[in-house]
């Protein structure tokens, strides 16, 4: 008879089937090597080895016995559609093929009577397998490697020997060497077991199908079901699960074409089930899911109707939601193998639909099932064999296939039995788990409310399974979605079971929370079941026993009561703390400061709004609210004394007022709401306290509150008319900051930006006082405001005293400079001198801070007071400083010879928008020396204004350096200076030019001329050409003077010299000017054949070009002067 788990599916149908080889001859216990060939089968098949199932059978093993062969179906009346072990002896006692082990050389010296001992062992198996097509196969276990075939003429003879004494067929004898490869071979052998294994079981579908042509579709209507499935069994054992998909479908059609009636309806569901079972798997084996949930809903819609006898309807909805689990589980399998599932197709739905269909089962079952009936006696479900013959049968009619039960009476008992034994089912258990996979297919698919509908379910079922606990753990997680969301109705319904929960568990906490939420605003129940909860409530703080919960289990009541009854005597946990903060409490709070801001010179002001939603006025004893600093506490309490106590009116707010004085070392600080407790009941009987964290509110009052500004800007302000405070328009401010007590003095600043680079800028400040009494401690803090870049701070320096220029050590902010007392209206004036080494632009900060005594609400407290001033100031360059280099005729250097003068050119250009004081100048030189015996700065006192420049000159001469470097250092070019608009004693700033490096190169000759500054036309001129030899050697200077146009000259025209080293040789020249005006001088050619690096041009660079020549002018006679 089916139990309470006859809808569980045969595992042999659920399995994949594979060919059933028998191993015989393998002493797997004691013979190692007999071991290591059976592991070699069966341990560690990887999926690419061919499917089939070993088993090790003795060689005398007894084999299912096999029946006599129909030849005529014409009087024969089937039973059954399936026999229940025909799946089982295919898969697991009837091989396709039985091979015997033995160990046997082709060298053995006993060869004939072992040969003779294998012969007889495989008539042996033959005997066992009489009437069977099972194939039989040898193979011989030898200790050698077998040469190549062909090659081994006495293992060809003997192995034909063989053959013919054991009757096999040369395919059927294998050789196994055991050797080092012997995976490899038995893989091979697999193959060719499997080959035979095919072999065998397409002989079956053959012999199978050949019946078909004895049956006829009046009385046989059931073997043409049973033929098809079994064709399609052995072609899944083939692996040939196309075909076997054709024949399942086949034979799935022919199963609802059978003749239905209530005695057989159960027979035809439960073939009609396998047979679907076996065609969704296979689609999804090849991948084909749309077909199996086609095939899926198709077997539905043809089986939900098919009821059966109505007094075992609950036997249709647990076959309904067997049937929807197994397709949920397929369906979960494939997409483990990879299959893609999706949102609104997924295997949770049919696990839903299966808990559903069991649901449906638990409501039928209550209804039919009677609670006071015996069972009956005998046993109907006992059958002589101790199970059925056919799936889907009675025990006490098996193989009756009339339409009337052959036993009324026995039918009516059997029934009887059935009822009972499913009285006994825990049908919540299968609900639950069933509901289970469904929610944990939706949570990995992402469909929260499933999810959460889902798991309202199995908190009831546990509810009704009297599993509380479970129930509220699950209800309560559920809770906390549907606040979020808003669904009232649905939180309500949950609240509701929640609550009988908590009542029939006696757990006094969860009791008080599902009251204080039943009777706040998002409940819907109506006024009468507000009033009850609301009594119990007050039972409850009474320390008395509430009132029984409506719909609740009778037989659970009276040990509710008696759980109570010990709670109440309980006195140790009068008090109850419950954070209501992520529930909507019946009452509703929010809290705020007065100003997000007070000075602390000014009372804090808190306000504590409260309104009631229960339908009773309800009182509390004692609010306290919470702040972060908690010396403030004491102030922020309204407790009741004696008997009174403070009512909240349904539906009205309630405002309570708090103010204290703010302690002056938390000026700076912030304060918050850490929490507010509100205290319901008394001490003498039970105090819940109320808790909110922060300013209030609850789950739903963000949501309201935005709603209510949406509606307020919609219809205009209309608030202003009313009388009552509108509750979803109060703001919560939590949290306010104390600030110092306002200045009552001023600060001015006078400067004169930009500032300069370097200079001591001065920046004046006025501080006046304006406060009634003396302020006390005054102290400046002056500088570089903090929190710009760190730069600024190493390039900013800061300073009191301007006599002189501060130095790097100076800071970049003076704090804290006293300043002393300030009397009312008394004025104070500082100056703070700013030195700025960078340019750009800077924040600077005048921090002016003292104390003054002040009176608060009645208390004397210290005020610290400040006032700030900040200031941008951007630093400009004062000059611009460009300097050249030039030789002594003012033509532009790129290289200065050694030891020979030249000039250094400085332009000083001022981009000051202030006159600039040029103090004075001077050179500090590294290797050159002057050429001059003292230098003289031309700039001393020179005021420079806006865009306008002062320039300077230097002679200087580079005298030869030991180590030889090509490029020297110069020196530098220091500069003093200041405003105009300074004062006389102003420091002066010097400012450090670098001056550039310059290129050296020596000269083997040097040649200058002395001639003087101008000519006159026809008048001799003396020119005196000096040549020096500044190398070691003796230098021939070879010269030639170019004839001019504007000159005649008298001198030798052409000479050839001998120069000693460091000696001098004069030439002079007396040149006749022709013409007026600035004319060019000859011209002297000079070559020194020993220095042909050495060109004219070179030498000729240190000679003047031109000179001017003046007109002839008139010998004036003293008359002619007396007559002008």
């Amino acid at each position: 008879m089916m139990a309470g788990s006859q809808w569980e599916l045969p595992p042999e149908l659920c399995c994949r089937p594979m060919a059933f080889v028998a191993l015989t001859g393998l002493d797997v216990v004691y013979n190692a090597v007999h071991r290591a060939i059976w592991d070699a089968f069966c341990a560690n098949r990887r999926a690419d080895r061919v499917p089939i199932s070993f088993k090790v059978l003795p060689g005398d093993h007894e084999y299912p016995k096999c029946r006599t062969k129909r030849t005529s179906y014409e009087w024969y009346i089937p039973k059954g559609i399936l026999k229940t072990g025909w799946m089982n002896k295919h898969l697991n006692l009837v091989p396709a093929l039985v091979v015997l082990f033995y160990e046997l050389d082709w060298d053995d010296p006993q060869w004939k009577e072992k040969q003779s001992e294998c012969a007889t062992k495989v008539e042996i198996v033959r005997t066992s397998l009489q009437g069977r097509n099972t194939k039989v196969a040898v193979v011989l276990i030898q200790k050698k490697t077998p040469l190549p075939p062909g090659e081994d003429l006495v293992a060809s003879e003997r192995a034909a020997t063989l053959c013919n004494a054991c009757d096999l067929s040369g395919k059927s004898l294998f050789v196994l060497p055991h050797t080092d490869h012997l995976v490899g071979y038995i893989i091979r052998l697999e193959n060719a077991f499997y080959e035979h294994a095919q072999t065998y079981y397409y002989t079956e579908i053959r012999r199978v199908k050949s019946h078909k042509e004895f049956l006829n579709k009046t009385t046989h209507q059931l073997l043409f079901v049973r033929h098809q499935f079994k064709i399609a069994f052995f072609s899944e054992l083939k692996q040939d699960t196309q075909n076997a998909l054709k024949y399942y479908r086949t034979a799935y059609s022919l199963v609802h074409e059978l003749r239905a009636h209530e005695t057989n309806m159960l027979e035809i569901k439960t073939m009609a089930g396998f047979i679907n079972y076996k065609i969704c798997r296979l689609c999804f084996q090849h991948n084909t899911p749309l077909d199996a949930i086609a095939q899926f809903r198709k077997h539905i819609d043809l089986c939900k109707k098919k009821i059966g006898s109505a007094e075992l309807a609950f036997e249709h909805a647990a076959w309904m939601s067997k049937q929807f689990q197994s397709f949920g589980e397929l369906f979960d399998e494939a997409i483990k193998l990879g299959l893609t599932a999706i949102q609104t197709q997924n295997p949770g739905f049919y696990y839903q639909q299966a808990a559903c269909y069991s649901q449906d089962r638990k409501q039928q079952a209550q209804q039919l099932c009677q609670a006071g009936a015996a069972y009956p006696s005998p046993e109907p479900g006992d059958t002589q064999t101790g199970g059925l013959d056919f799936y889907g049968q009675r025990p006490w009619r098996q193989g009756h296939q009339s339409i009337d039960p052959p036993d009324a009476e026995k039918e009516k008992t059997g029934i009887l039995a059935l009822q009972i034994k499913e009285r006994d089912v825990a049908h919540s258990e299968l609900i639950i788990a069933l509901l289970s996979n469904a929610v944990a297919q939706f949570k990995k698919y992402k469909c929260p409310r499933m999810k959460s509908h889902l798991m309202v379910q199995m908190g009831q079922e546990y509810y009704h399974a009297k599993d509380y606990t479970k129930a509220l753990k699950l209800l309560d997680y559920v809770m906390c979605d549907y606040r979020t969301e808003r669904w009232w109705g649905l939180l309500t319904a949950i609240l509701t079971t929640a609550l009988r929960c908590a009542y029939l568990m006696a757990s006094v906490k969860d009791y008080i929370i599902y009251c204080v939420e039943l009777l706040g605003r998002a409940s819907t129940l109506k006024e009468e079941q507000k009033l009850r909860i609301e009594k119990n409530l007050i039972k409850l703080l009474m320390n008395e026993v509430p009132d029984a919960e409506p719909e609740c289990d009778p037989s659970s009541d009276g040990a509710a009561r008696s759980l109570w009854s010990d709670r109440m005597a309980f006195a140790g946990s009068n008090e109850l703390t419950i954070e209501v903060q992520d529930y909507i409490p019946f009452i509703q709070c929010k809290a705020r400061f007065h100003s997000p801001s007070f000075h602390v010179d000014q009372p804090i002001q808190l306000q504590v709004f409260l309104r009631a939603d229960c339908p009773h006025p309800v009182s509390f004893n004692k609010l306290a609210v919470s702040l972060s600093n908690q010396e403030y506490n004491q102030w922020c309490v309204v407790e009741s004394r004696g008997q009174e106590s403070t009512s909240l009116l349904p539906g009205k707010t309630e405002c309570l007022n708090f103010s204290f004085v703010a302690k002056t070392e938390d000026v700076g600080k912030k304060i918050e709401m850490t929490g507010i407790e509100l205290m319901l009941g008394s001490d003498s009987g039970r105090c819940v306290f109320l808790s909110w964290r922060g300013a209030g509110g609850d789950v739903a009052s963000t949501q309201e509150a935005l709603q209510a500004s949406r509606s307020s800007r919609r219809w205009g302000r209309g608030v202003e008319a009313r009388q009552e405070l509108d509750w979803d328009n109060l703001t919560m401010q939590p949290s306010t900051m104390i600030i110092s007590r306002v200045p009552k003095i001023s600060v001015q600043l006078t400067h004169h930006p930009p500032a300069l680079n370097n200079e001591m800028y001065c920046i004046h400040i006025t501080v006046q006082s304006q406060e009634r009494v003396v302020a006390k401690d005054v102290k400046l803090t002056a500088g570089l405001k903090p929190g710009q870049d760190a730069n600024l701070g190493q390039t900013t320096h800061v300073t009191l005293d301007g006599s002189k220029v501060c130095d790097d050590a100076a800071p970049a902010l003076l704090p804290d400079v006293p300043l002393g007392d300030l009397e009312p209206g008394e004025k104070l004036e500082r100056c703070v001198y700013v030195k700025c080494v960078s340019t750009g632009s800077r924040v600077f900060l005048f921090h002016v801070a003292y104390s003054i005594d002040t009176t608060v609400e009645g208390r004397q407290i210290v005020c610290k007071c400040h006032k700030d001033e900040t200031v941008t100031i951007e630093t400009v360059v004062p000059f611009e400083v460009s300097v050249k280099f030039v030789s002594t005729k003012f033509e532009p250097l790129d290289r200065v010879a050694v030891d020979i003068p030249f000039l250094l050119m400085t332009d000083i250009l001022s981009s000051s928008p202030w006159p600039l004081l040029l103090a004075s100048s001077s050179l500090q030189l590294l290797t050159m020396a002057t050429n001059t015996p003292q230098l003289q700065s031309q700039l001393q006192e020179v005021v420079l204004q806006t865009d306008e420049c002062a320039s300077e000159s230097f002679c200087l001469r580079c005298p030869p350096l030991a180590n030889g470097n090509a490029t020297v250092a110069t020196g530098q070019y220091l500069i003093s200076w200041r405003r105009k608009s300074s004062s006389a004693d102003s420091p002066l700033i010097q400012t450090a030019v670098t001056l550039p490096h310059v290129i050296l190169e020596s000269v083997p000759l040097y040649i200058h001329a002395e001639l003087p500054s101008y000519g006159r036309v026809r008048e001799s001129l003396s020119v005196r050409y000096h040549i020096e030899n500044r190398t070691s050697l003796v230098q021939e200077v070879e010269m030639a003077v170019e004839p001019s146009d504007a000159f005649m000259f008298s001198g030798l025209k052409q000479v050839r010299l001998r120069i000693l080293p460091g000696s001098e040789q004069q030439m002079l020249y007396n040149y006749y000017p022709l013409m007026a005006g600035y004319q060019t001088l000859p011209q002297l050619n000079i070559s020194l054949p020993r220095c042909p690096t050495t060109n004219t041009h070179t030498l000729r660079r240190f000679l003047p070009q031109r000179i001017f020549v003046k007109p002839q002018g008139r010998q004036l006679d003293d008359a002619s002067i007396a007559a002008a």
